[in-house]
Protein backbone atom coordinates (compact mmCIF):
# COMPACT_ATOMS: atom_id res chain seq x y z
CA UNK A 1 0.00 0.00 0.00
CA UNK A 2 2.81 2.29 0.99
CA UNK A 3 4.03 1.65 -2.67
CA UNK A 4 0.47 2.97 -4.02
CA UNK A 5 0.55 6.28 -2.04
CA UNK A 6 3.96 6.77 -3.37
CA UNK A 7 3.12 6.69 -6.71
CA UNK A 8 0.17 8.22 -6.07
CA UNK A 9 1.74 11.58 -4.50
CA UNK A 10 3.81 11.14 -7.48
CA UNK A 11 6.87 11.02 -4.70
CA UNK A 12 9.66 10.79 -7.97
CA UNK A 13 8.37 14.10 -9.24
CA UNK A 14 9.44 16.28 -6.29
CA UNK A 15 12.60 16.49 -7.44
CA UNK A 16 11.03 19.72 -9.46
CA UNK A 17 10.55 21.31 -5.81
CA UNK A 18 14.00 21.57 -5.69
CA UNK A 19 13.89 24.82 -7.79
CA UNK A 20 13.27 26.09 -3.48
CA UNK A 21 16.44 25.81 -2.90
CA UNK A 22 18.17 27.66 -6.03
CA UNK A 23 17.93 31.50 -3.51
CA UNK A 24 19.64 29.51 -0.52
CA UNK A 25 22.60 28.28 -3.01
CA UNK A 26 22.92 31.63 -4.38
CA UNK A 27 22.05 33.93 -1.53
CA UNK A 28 25.48 32.21 0.00
CA UNK A 29 24.01 30.98 3.10
CA UNK A 30 24.28 27.74 2.35
CA UNK A 31 26.20 26.21 5.19
CA UNK A 32 24.37 27.85 7.57
CA UNK A 33 21.86 25.61 9.42
CA UNK A 34 18.88 27.83 9.98
CA UNK A 35 18.68 28.63 6.91
CA UNK A 36 18.73 25.39 5.21
CA UNK A 37 15.98 23.63 7.77
CA UNK A 38 13.27 27.09 6.76
CA UNK A 39 14.38 26.03 2.83
CA UNK A 40 14.43 22.27 3.78
CA UNK A 41 10.77 22.67 5.37
CA UNK A 42 9.99 24.45 2.21
CA UNK A 43 10.80 22.01 -0.02
CA UNK A 44 9.20 19.21 1.88
CA UNK A 45 5.28 21.72 2.13
CA UNK A 46 5.53 21.95 -1.62
CA UNK A 47 6.56 18.16 -2.03
CA UNK A 48 3.07 17.74 -0.21
CA UNK A 49 1.03 20.21 -1.75
CA UNK A 50 1.99 18.99 -4.93
CA UNK A 51 0.94 15.56 -3.83
CA UNK A 52 -2.33 16.72 -3.16
CA UNK A 53 -3.06 18.49 -6.88
CA UNK A 54 -1.81 15.19 -7.94
CA UNK A 55 -4.08 13.43 -6.24
CA UNK A 56 -7.03 15.77 -7.56
CA UNK A 57 -6.46 16.11 -11.09
CA UNK A 58 -5.96 11.93 -11.43
CA UNK A 59 -8.98 11.52 -9.24
CA UNK A 60 -11.10 13.74 -11.50
CA UNK A 61 -9.53 13.35 -14.90
CA UNK A 62 -9.80 8.93 -13.90
CA UNK A 63 -12.51 8.58 -16.71
CA UNK A 64 -9.63 10.17 -19.57
CA UNK A 65 -6.36 8.42 -17.60
CA UNK A 66 -7.97 4.87 -18.40
CA UNK A 67 -7.77 5.94 -21.97
CA UNK A 68 -4.30 6.90 -21.96
CA UNK A 69 -1.59 4.07 -22.65
CA UNK A 70 0.89 4.98 -19.90
CA UNK A 71 -1.78 7.11 -17.61
CA UNK A 72 -4.07 3.86 -17.70
CA UNK A 73 -1.22 2.46 -14.79
CA UNK A 74 -1.59 5.17 -12.25
CA UNK A 75 -2.88 4.13 -9.15
CA UNK A 76 -6.63 5.87 -9.24
CA UNK A 77 -7.27 4.82 -13.03
CA UNK A 78 -5.67 1.05 -12.47
CA UNK A 79 -8.31 0.55 -9.18
CA UNK A 80 -4.79 0.20 -7.10
CA UNK A 81 -6.50 3.20 -4.70
CA UNK A 82 -10.26 3.78 -4.42
CA UNK A 83 -11.27 7.73 -5.10
CA UNK A 84 -12.49 7.97 -1.33
CA UNK A 85 -9.17 7.00 -0.30
CA UNK A 86 -7.28 9.08 -2.50
CA UNK A 87 -10.02 11.97 -0.86
CA UNK A 88 -9.13 10.85 2.60
CA UNK A 89 -5.36 11.34 1.84
CA UNK A 90 -5.10 14.23 0.13
CA UNK A 91 -7.34 15.87 3.32
CA UNK A 92 -4.73 14.22 5.45
CA UNK A 93 -2.22 16.03 3.77
CA UNK A 94 -3.35 19.68 3.80
CA UNK A 95 -3.97 19.21 7.26
CA UNK A 96 -0.13 18.48 7.81
CA UNK A 97 0.74 21.36 5.81
CA UNK A 98 -1.64 23.67 7.11
CA UNK A 99 0.00 22.29 10.69
CA UNK A 100 3.59 23.20 8.69
CA UNK A 101 2.84 26.89 7.49
CA UNK A 102 3.18 28.78 10.81
CA UNK A 103 6.36 27.83 10.38
CA UNK A 104 7.28 29.53 7.35
CA UNK A 105 6.93 33.52 6.49
CA UNK A 106 3.83 34.95 5.28
CA UNK A 107 5.55 35.51 1.60
CA UNK A 108 5.93 32.00 1.42
CA UNK A 109 2.55 31.16 2.63
CA UNK A 110 0.99 33.70 -0.06
CA UNK A 111 3.26 32.16 -2.17
CA UNK A 112 1.76 28.38 -1.56
CA UNK A 113 -2.10 30.10 -2.27
CA UNK A 114 -1.09 31.14 -5.08
CA UNK A 115 0.58 27.84 -6.55
CA UNK A 116 -2.60 25.86 -5.02
CA UNK A 117 -4.84 28.45 -7.15
CA UNK A 118 -2.71 28.92 -10.61
CA UNK A 119 -2.85 24.56 -10.32
CA UNK A 120 -6.94 25.04 -10.00
CA UNK A 121 -7.00 27.51 -12.93
CA UNK A 122 -4.23 25.43 -14.91
CA UNK A 123 -6.37 21.77 -14.32
CA UNK A 124 -10.30 23.63 -15.45
CA UNK A 125 -9.29 25.75 -18.00
CA UNK A 126 -5.82 26.56 -19.06
CA UNK A 127 -4.63 22.99 -19.50
CA UNK A 128 -6.97 22.99 -22.74
CA UNK A 129 -5.49 26.42 -24.05
CA UNK A 130 -2.41 26.31 -26.24
CA UNK A 131 0.50 28.03 -24.84
CA UNK A 132 -1.40 29.10 -21.69
CA UNK A 133 -0.81 25.75 -20.73
CA UNK A 134 3.24 25.71 -20.57
CA UNK A 135 3.21 29.32 -19.50
CA UNK A 136 0.99 28.13 -16.25
CA UNK A 137 3.53 25.07 -15.78
CA UNK A 138 6.36 27.94 -15.70
CA UNK A 139 4.66 29.73 -13.26
CA UNK A 140 5.03 26.89 -11.02
CA UNK A 141 8.30 26.75 -11.14
CA UNK A 142 8.56 30.62 -10.29
CA UNK A 143 6.83 30.17 -7.40
CA UNK A 144 8.95 27.41 -6.38
CA UNK A 145 12.40 30.11 -6.48
CA UNK A 146 9.97 33.10 -5.25
CA UNK A 147 9.16 31.10 -2.40
CA UNK A 148 12.32 29.78 -1.79
CA UNK A 149 13.76 33.48 -1.46
CA UNK A 150 11.08 34.43 0.86
CA UNK A 151 10.87 31.94 2.93
CA UNK A 152 14.72 32.83 3.84
CA UNK A 153 13.93 36.50 3.20
CA UNK A 154 16.84 36.96 0.85
CA UNK A 155 17.16 38.99 -2.61
CA UNK A 156 16.79 36.67 -5.91
CA UNK A 157 18.52 37.89 -9.15
CA UNK A 158 15.77 38.93 -11.61
CA UNK A 159 18.17 37.12 -14.19
CA UNK A 160 17.63 33.86 -11.76
CA UNK A 161 14.29 34.36 -12.28
CA UNK A 162 14.58 34.62 -16.66
CA UNK A 163 16.80 31.98 -16.29
CA UNK A 164 13.78 30.20 -14.31
CA UNK A 165 11.03 31.34 -16.50
CA UNK A 166 13.07 30.08 -19.63
CA UNK A 167 13.62 26.57 -18.46
CA UNK A 168 10.58 25.48 -17.22
CA UNK A 169 8.74 26.82 -20.13
CA UNK A 170 11.32 24.80 -21.92
CA UNK A 171 10.63 21.40 -19.63
CA UNK A 172 6.86 22.52 -20.28
CA UNK A 173 7.25 22.50 -24.39
CA UNK A 174 9.42 19.70 -24.62
CA UNK A 175 6.64 17.45 -22.39
CA UNK A 176 3.97 18.51 -24.71
CA UNK A 177 6.13 17.13 -27.85
CA UNK A 178 6.77 13.90 -26.05
CA UNK A 179 3.16 13.14 -25.65
CA UNK A 180 2.51 14.45 -29.15
CA UNK A 181 4.93 11.43 -30.52
CA UNK A 182 3.73 9.12 -27.75
CA UNK A 183 0.37 9.47 -29.27
CA UNK A 184 0.79 10.13 -32.38
CA UNK A 185 -0.01 6.51 -33.47
CA UNK A 186 -3.10 6.27 -31.83
CA UNK A 187 -5.77 8.70 -32.08
CA UNK A 188 -7.60 7.19 -28.71
CA UNK A 189 -4.43 7.06 -27.13
CA UNK A 190 -4.48 11.12 -26.30
CA UNK A 191 -6.57 12.57 -23.68
CA UNK A 192 -4.81 16.06 -23.81
CA UNK A 193 -7.13 18.40 -25.82
CA UNK A 194 -4.25 21.09 -26.11
CA UNK A 195 -2.78 18.71 -28.21
CA UNK A 196 -4.74 19.14 -30.88
CA UNK A 197 -3.35 23.15 -31.12
CA UNK A 198 0.53 21.53 -31.50
CA UNK A 199 2.74 20.31 -33.91
CA UNK A 200 5.82 18.89 -33.49
CA UNK A 201 7.69 21.76 -35.56
CA UNK A 202 6.11 24.35 -33.71
CA UNK A 203 6.66 22.93 -30.28
CA UNK A 204 10.93 22.78 -31.81
CA UNK A 205 10.75 26.45 -32.61
CA UNK A 206 9.82 27.55 -28.97
CA UNK A 207 11.88 24.69 -27.43
CA UNK A 208 14.88 26.13 -29.52
CA UNK A 209 13.87 30.13 -28.33
CA UNK A 210 13.32 29.05 -24.64
CA UNK A 211 16.47 26.48 -24.89
CA UNK A 212 18.45 29.61 -25.88
CA UNK A 213 16.84 32.08 -23.56
CA UNK A 214 18.05 29.59 -20.38
CA UNK A 215 22.16 29.70 -21.90
CA UNK A 216 21.33 33.22 -22.28
CA UNK A 217 19.96 34.17 -19.17
CA UNK A 218 22.26 32.29 -16.88
CA UNK A 219 25.68 33.73 -18.57
CA UNK A 220 24.11 37.22 -18.39
CA UNK A 221 23.27 36.20 -14.49
CA UNK A 222 26.87 34.93 -14.04
CA UNK A 223 28.68 38.30 -14.98
CA UNK A 224 26.20 40.81 -14.01
CA UNK A 225 27.85 43.89 -11.55
CA UNK A 226 25.32 42.67 -8.98
CA UNK A 227 26.96 38.67 -8.85
CA UNK A 228 30.39 39.69 -9.07
CA UNK A 229 30.47 42.20 -6.47
CA UNK A 230 28.24 39.98 -4.19
CA UNK A 231 30.31 36.50 -5.19
CA UNK A 232 33.97 38.12 -5.35
CA UNK A 233 34.75 36.76 -8.74
CA UNK A 234 33.99 36.69 -12.35
CA UNK A 235 34.32 32.84 -12.24
CA UNK A 236 31.02 31.75 -12.41
CA UNK A 237 30.83 32.18 -15.72
CA UNK A 238 32.77 29.21 -16.35
CA UNK A 239 29.68 26.99 -15.15
CA UNK A 240 27.70 27.68 -17.95
CA UNK A 241 28.53 25.22 -20.53
CA UNK A 242 27.03 22.93 -17.95
CA UNK A 243 24.15 24.40 -18.37
CA UNK A 244 24.24 24.41 -22.01
CA UNK A 245 25.09 20.72 -22.29
CA UNK A 246 22.23 19.77 -19.92
CA UNK A 247 19.47 21.54 -22.22
CA UNK A 248 21.07 19.90 -24.65
CA UNK A 249 21.47 16.57 -23.48
CA UNK A 250 17.81 16.24 -22.25
CA UNK A 251 17.01 17.55 -25.75
CA UNK A 252 18.72 14.44 -27.26
CA UNK A 253 17.05 12.49 -25.15
CA UNK A 254 13.32 13.47 -25.42
CA UNK A 255 14.14 13.17 -29.58
CA UNK A 256 15.30 9.67 -28.97
CA UNK A 257 13.84 8.09 -26.53
CA UNK A 258 10.49 10.38 -26.30
CA UNK A 259 10.79 10.31 -22.66
CA UNK A 260 7.13 12.23 -20.88
CA UNK A 261 8.43 13.14 -17.61
CA UNK A 262 11.12 15.41 -16.52
CA UNK A 263 11.61 13.88 -13.66
CA UNK A 264 12.59 10.32 -15.15
CA UNK A 265 15.52 11.83 -17.48
CA UNK A 266 17.05 13.49 -14.64
CA UNK A 267 17.32 10.31 -12.89
CA UNK A 268 17.66 7.89 -14.96
CA UNK A 269 20.55 9.21 -17.52
CA UNK A 270 23.77 9.15 -16.32
CA UNK A 271 25.41 12.00 -18.17
CA UNK A 272 22.31 13.55 -16.90
CA UNK A 273 23.14 12.86 -13.71
CA UNK A 274 27.19 13.49 -14.09
CA UNK A 275 26.53 16.97 -15.42
CA UNK A 276 24.07 18.33 -12.67
CA UNK A 277 26.53 16.76 -10.23
CA UNK A 278 29.93 18.63 -11.44
CA UNK A 279 27.70 21.83 -11.75
CA UNK A 280 26.80 21.81 -8.58
CA UNK A 281 30.20 20.99 -6.93
CA UNK A 282 31.46 23.88 -9.32
CA UNK A 283 29.02 26.55 -8.00
CA UNK A 284 29.34 25.70 -4.62
CA UNK A 285 33.50 25.41 -5.07
CA UNK A 286 32.91 28.90 -6.90
CA UNK A 287 30.56 30.78 -4.62
CA UNK A 288 31.88 29.29 -1.08
CA UNK A 289 35.59 28.70 -1.76
CA UNK A 290 37.34 29.66 -4.11
CA UNK A 291 38.54 33.42 -4.73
Amino acid sequence: MVKKIFSLFRVSQWIKNLFVFVPLMFSKHLFEPDYSLKVLLGFFIFSLVSSVVYTLNDIADVESDRLHPIKKNRPIASGAISKSLAYKLAIATIIVVIALLPFTSRGFIITVALYLISNHFYSRKFKNMALLDVFSIAAGFMMRVIAGALIINVYISSWLILTTMFISLFLGVMKRRSEIELTKNDSHASTRKVLEFYTVSFIDQIAAINAAGVIICYALYTVSDRTVKVFGTENLIYTTPFVAFGIFRYMFLVHKGNEENASDILVSDVQMIVNILLYLISVVLIIYFIR
